[in-house]
């Protein structure tokens, strides 16, 4: 599976952004996530969806911020990001969780086996 990330840049807090993720192949009993990593901090988990029901999960602190969507017919999944803080500063990593048999969404990104490259949101004050 390969994964095509786009859409990040700079936005003033309190703004809204939307990224993409667009992946090579995709079947029902895969999931999607989103990840972040900032600069001198490990790799954390956003959020996630279910390919087949759409079914979303959420770290805490961006729940009621972030919104996570598909699109089956064009592989794509969609982080929509509002009302933006400074500390959503981060490289933005889309990944691919395989699986052949349906399973509940992990938060580990060691569970998610294909990554796109990352895309930058940078958020001023």
């Amino acid at each position: 599976v390969q994964l095509q990330a786009s859409g990040g840049g700079l936005v003033q807090a309190g703004g809204s952004l939307r990224l993409s993720c667009t992946a090579s192949v995709m079947f029902a009993q895969y999931h999607m996530g989103w990840f972040r990593q900032a600069p001198g901090k490990e790799r954390e988990f956003v959020g996630a969806i279910t390919w087949r029901n759409g079914k979303t999960d959420y770290e805490d602190s961006v729940r009621g911020r972030f919104t996570i969507s598909r699109d089956g017919a064009k592989n794509t999944m969609y982080l929509q990001m509002n009302s933006l803080k400074p500390e959503d500063t981060a490289v933005y990593y889309c990944s691919t969780r395989a699986s052949s048999r349906a399973i509940s969404i992990s938060r580990l990104f060691s569970d998610y086996g294909y990554w796109g490259r990352g895309t930058q949101v940078t958020v001023s004050s």
